[in-house]
């Protein structure tokens, strides 16, 4: 890891390559409402947002609040999100939160990060998605596969463990950009940062990053707004 001084500065210059490529970026999920969010995040777990986008509106037609999910029944639930996987755990996930919204919290998904973690199938990173994206609390930043994956090659962090690398990412963002920068590192990660091919001479990031390979093409600048028209083409092609 290199000294402090030279991670913060790091950071610094990596917020604002991504900022220049998506100023305001969005979760690519399709949801109507934070009850919506919450179960399309919990579903989007070893997924894709494009296949949960698929089947999400199938079962919101017939399960169209918290307590009716709360009430169904598990096998008619693992039918309709096999597709997305693990489809057993995620129905006994969804099910089990709705009803818990529906019986403690009225039917609201709750505010605090406390609260939803004590929902089935609820940990740090879908309630950071949750409370940042429905509610605008800048609980902490989102760390999935890609964003740990994207903040590892940039060794912002040597951690493996999401809410490690959490802790780490948020002691080098300020608070107001935790939201937007969760969003901006999983979409990096998703579309330019790949996992087994990642698209180094085009980054925006090519300069900053320790693991970046061949050379870079043309100014960083050119290569943000490639990636914003990227990440913008990919959102208008979800289903």
């Amino acid at each position: 890891m290199p000294p402090p001084a030279e991670l913060k500065k790091r950071a610094t210059d990596v917020r604002k390559r991504l900022t220049r490529a998506m100023p305001r970026p969005e979760t690519e999920l399709q949801f109507q409402d934070p009850w919506q969010l919450l179960i399309v995040t919990i579903l989007s777990a070893q997924s894709t947002d494009k296949t949960v986008n698929r089947i999400a509106p199938k079962l919101f037609s017939r399960y169209s609040d918290p307590q009716a999910l709360g009430a169904a029944r598990l096998p008619v639930i693992e039918r309709l999100i096999k597709p997305t996987g693990f489809f057993r755990n995620k129905a006994k996930a969804i099910v089990g939160a709705s009803g818990l919204i529906a019986e403690r919290h009225g039917g609201q998904v709750p505010r605090t990060m406390a609260a939803l973690c004590e929902l089935p199938g609820v940990a740090r990173k879908t309630a950071n998605v949750v409370l940042g994206t429905a509610y605008g609390i800048a609980s902490g930043i989102t760390v999935d596969t890609h964003a740990g994956r994207v903040s590892r090659r940039l060794e912002l962090t040597a951690e493996q463990d999401p809410t490690k690398v959490e802790r780490d990412l948020c002691a080098l963002f300020p608070a107001r950009s935790w939201v937007d920068m969760g969003h901006r590192l999983v979409l990096h990660g998703r579309y330019i940062c790949q996992s087994k091919r990642p698209q180094c001479a085009p980054c925006p990031l090519h300069e900053l990053c320790p693991a970046a390979a061949d050379e870079p093409t043309g100014r960083w600048t050119k290569r943000a707004d490639r990636e914003g028209a990227i990440v913008l083409a990919q959102g208008e092609a979800s289903p």
